[in-house]
C-alpha cells in the first residue's frame, strides 16, 4: 500500500507491548510493511483531530512488477480447466487411512529430522502459555511424563528475539468415555454476532458450491466512529499480563481483563457486568454458542508480585450477555490439575486441548466430563471445533512420533475416521472442520507456516493435496495450536489466502490480494480481490461471502469489506476514521497477527489485544480493546 513520506526515525508505535527480552510473552508483530515513520501515540485524553500529511511530494512511483512472471500465487491469465479430483497419493507420499506407518517414507521432504538440544523445564519453572512471534529453527524435545507430573505442558524457547514457543509434552492418552449417542447438530454460531478471528473452522457446504446467503448488511452510513476504547490496566515493570479473550453478540461486547471478564454495551462502552476469575486467562473460545455461552481457561490463582505464572487449569463457561457463570471445572485438583491452553465448541461439547496429557471434553450445559485423557501410546495435540470436531493426534515414542488427523464424535471422543501423516511431519493446522481442511508446514519454520493443504471427504479420504509456496502467502500460525492460523479461511469449496505484499502498478506502492484454490482439483481459481492501496486479508466467512479486513495507508482508515464469491467484488461495510490518533491505536492492536482479536458483526468492529505490558512512558495511553460503530 502507499507509504507516507520519509521522516526521521521514531520510536515504535506500540513500545509498551514489547515485553522485556527475558519475558515469554513477547508479542508477534504484523507482517505488513510498516510506514516509513510511525505516527505519534494518542494523547491521554483519547483520539483527537486528524493529523494532516506532511508537506512535500511522495517520491518517485514504485515501478510495476514484471508481467512475464506468475506473480503472487494467482494466475495472470485464466487458469486451465480444473483437473479431476486427485486420488490418494502413493505410499511414498502422505499416508492415508488404513496405510500402515511402515509403508510411509521416513522423510518425505528429504530433510533431516530436527535436532534437539534442550530438555523442557519442570512444571512451574516457566510460564505456561503465550503467543509466539515466530517459530524456532528446531523444536524442543517432547519429554514423556506418563501419568505423573514430570515436565511442563509448554516449553518456552527464549532467543535473542525472545521467541515464545508453546510445545505440548506428556504421555499418550486413550478416551474413557461416558455413554451417549452422537449428536452432530451444531450448537456454535460461527458467523453473525460472534465474528471470528482468523480461519472459521465451522464451515458448511462441503467442497463445492456457494455456502449460502450472508447475514451482514451494508449500514446506511459505513463511516464508523469510535464507540469506546478500554484503557489497559497498570502492569508491573518487566512483566506481561494476559487479557486473552473477547466475544461479540447482539447485546454485549465482552473482553477479558486481568483476573476478570467485563461486559460492555457495544454501542456506548457502558460496563454492564463483571465476572471475577481465579487468575489470568490462558485461552478462550473464539466463538459463542447459540445460547450466548463462551468459555475461558484461566490460571488457578492470582500471580504473585514477582509475576510467576500459575497453573492454567480452571475452565469457566459463562453467559456473554449477562456475565453469569454457568460452571467452573478442572481435570484433577490442586497440583494434579491438568493445564490447558485452547478451547473449542462443537455441538453440545466443549473440548479443551494443549494439556499435559492430551485433552478432555465437557458437556456445555452441565460441565460433566464426557471424556478425558488416560495413559497410553498416543495423545491429542489439540482440537478444532465448529460444525464438527477435529483432532490432531501424536503417537509413538520420543524421536519416532507419527502424527494423524481425526474426525471425532464430540460426545465420546471416538474417531469417525483417521488420516495418518507421513513420518517426519510434526505439525498440522486445521482450517475447517466441515469439510475437514488442514495444512502442514515443512522446512526450518514448519511449526509456524503452511506449505501443503489437505482437502478431505466425509469418509476421511484425501481429495487433493495443494502444495503452496509459503513465501508468497501471508499467514500467521500460532505454534502449539491447531486452529491458530489467521488470514486463511475455507468456504465455497475453496480455501482463500492473502498474498504477501509486493510492488503494485503505477503509484500505488505496495499491494496484495486475496486468491483461492479449489478444494476438489487443487488448482488455483480465477478468484482475486485486489487490495489496491490497502493491505487485505480474509478473516471469516459470512455464508458464501468472504469477509476481509483492509489495513489503510497513511491517509485512509481501515475497512471491513464483504467480497462476493462469484465476482469477487468488494462492498465496504465499515471504515474507521483516518485521523492519526485512530490509526496509531489500530496499529497497536496488531490486527491479523498471532494473538490479535478481530470481531465484526452488524456494522460493529472490535479490535483487542491478548497481552499487555508496561508503557515506555507515563504519557502514553494504552488500550486492551477499541470498538467502532458504523453510522446510522
Amino acid at each position: 500500500m502507499t507509504q507516507p513520506p520519509q521522516q526521521p526515525p521514531q520510536p515504535p508505535a506500540q513500545p509498551p507491548n514489547e515485553p522485556p527480552q527475558n519475558d515469554p510473552f513477547r508479542k508477534a508483530q504484523p507482517q505488513a510493511t510498516p510506514p516509513a515513520a510511525p505516527p505519534a501515540a494518542p494523547p491521554a485524553g483519547g483520539f483527537g483531530a486528524p493529523t494532516p500529511p506532511p508537506p512535500g511530494g511522495f517520491g518517485a512511483p514504485t515501478p510495476p512488477p514484471q508481467q512475464d512472471a506468475p506473480g503472487y500465487g494467482y494466475p495472470q491469465t485464466p487458469p486451465a480447466p480444473a483437473a479431476p479430483p486427485q486420488g490418494p497419493p502413493p505410499a511414498q507420499g502422505y499416508g492415508y487411512p488404513g496405510q500402515p506407518p511402515a509403508a510411509q517414507p521416513q522423510n518425505p521432504y528429504g530433510q533431516q529430522p530436527p535436532q534437539y538440544g534442550q530438555q523442557p523445564p519442570q512444571y512451574g519453572q516457566q510460564p505456561q502459555y503465550g503467543y509466539p512471534q515466530q517459530p524456532p529453527t528446531a523444536p524442543m524435545p517432547q519429554q514423556a511424563t506418563g501419568s505423573g507430573r514430570q515436565g511442563s505442558p509448554i516449553v518456552w524457547i527464549v532467543t535473542a528475539a525472545v521467541v515464545v514457543i508453546a510445545l505440548i509434552v506428556g504421555g499418550g492418552i486413550w478416551y474413557a468415555s461416558s455413554s451417549g449417542d452422537s449428536d452432530d447438530k451444531p450448537n456454535v454460531s460461527t458467523a453473525g454476532p460472534t465474528g471470528g478471528s482468523g480461519g472459521d473452522t465451522g464451515g458448511s457446504g462441503g467442497t463445492g458450491g456457494i455456502d449460502g446467503k450472508g447475514q451482514e448488511k451494508v449500514p446506511a452510513n459505513t463511516s464508523a466512529e469510535v464507540a469506546f476504547q478500554l484503557p489497559a490496566p497498570k502492569v508491573a515493570k518487566d512483566q506481561v499480563d494476559s487479557v486473552a479473550g473477547s466475544w461479540l453478540t447482539d447485546k454485549t461486547y465482552a473482553k477479558a481483563g486481568v483476573n476478570e471478564i467485563v461486559g460492555y454495551d457495544p454501542a456506548t462502552g457502558k460496563k454492564t457486568w463483571t465476572l471475577p476469575l481465579p487468575g489470568q486467562t490462558c485461552g478462550a473460545t473464539k466463538d459463542v454458542t447459540k445460547d450466548a455461552y463462551a468459555a475461558v481457561v484461566s490460571e488457578d490463582a492470582k500471580r504473585p508480585k514477582d509475576g510467576r505464572h500459575q497453573n492454567c487449569s480452571q475452565i469457566t463457561l459463562f453467559d456473554v450477555n449477562t456475565g453469569k457463570k454457568v460452571w467452573t471445572k478442572s481435570v484433577g485438583s490442586g497440583e494434579e490439575a491438568v493445564p490447558f491452553e485452547e478451547l473449542v465448541f462443537s455441538g453440545d461439547t466443549l473440548a479443551a486441548g494443549g494439556g499435559l496429557r492430551g485433552g478432555a471434553a465437557f458437556d456445555i450445559k452441565t460441565g460433566k466430563i464426557l471424556w478425558q485423557p488416560q495413559t497410553g501410546n498416543c495423545e491429542d495435540v489439540g482440537y478444532a471445533g465448529g460444525a464438527q470436531l477435529a483432532a490432531v493426534r501424536k503417537c509413538g515414542d520420543y524421536g519416532n512420533e507419527k502424527y494423524e488427523v481425526q474426525l471425532l464424535d464430540p460426545k465420546n471422543g471416538r474417531p469417525k475416521w483417521t488420516y495418518k501423516l507421513a513420518t517426519g511431519i510434526d505439525n498440522a493446522k486445521v482450517f475447517s472442520t466441515d469439510p475437514v481442511v488442514f495444512g502442514i508446514g515443512t522446512g526450518d519454520n514448519s511449526a509456524g507456516t503452511v506449505t501443503d493443504i489437505f482437502s478431505m471427504d466425509d469418509a476421511g479420504k484425501l481429495i487433493t493435496k495443494i502444495s503452496i509456496d509459503d513465501e508468497k502467502y501471508d499467514f500467521d500460525c500460532e505454534v502449539g495450536r491447531i486452529d491458530g492460523c489467521q488470514k486463511i479461511v475455507v468456504g465455497n469449496g475453496r480455501v482463500y489466502l492473502a498474498t504477501r505484499q509486493h510492488d503494485g502498478s503505477g503509484t500505488s506502492g505496495q499491494t496484495n490480494e486475496i486468491v483461492s484454490y479449489d478444494l476438489k482439483s487443487g488448482q488455483t481459481t480465477g478468484d482475486r480481490a485486489d487490495g489496491g492501496d490497502y493491505e487485505i486479508f480474509p478473516f471469516r466467512m459470512d455464508g458464501g461471502n468472504i469477509l476481509g479486513y483492509k489495513d489503510g495507508p497513511y491517509d485512509k482508515g481501515s475497512q471491513i469489506v464483504s467480497i462476493d464469491p462469484k465476482s469477487m467484488k468488494q462492498t465496504t461495510l465499515l471504515e474507521t476514521p483516518a485521523t492519526q490518533q485512530v490509526k496509531d491505536a489500530i496499529s497497536g492492536m496488531v490486527v491479523g497477527s498471532t494473538g490479535s482479536e478481530l470481531r465484526y458483526s452488524g456494522g460493529r468492529m472490535f479490535l483487542g489485544k491478548s497481552l499487555i505490558s508496561e508503557p515506555y512512558s507515563a504519557d502514553e495511553k494504552e488500550y486492551t480493546a477499541i470498538g467502532f460503530v458504523a453510522g446510522g
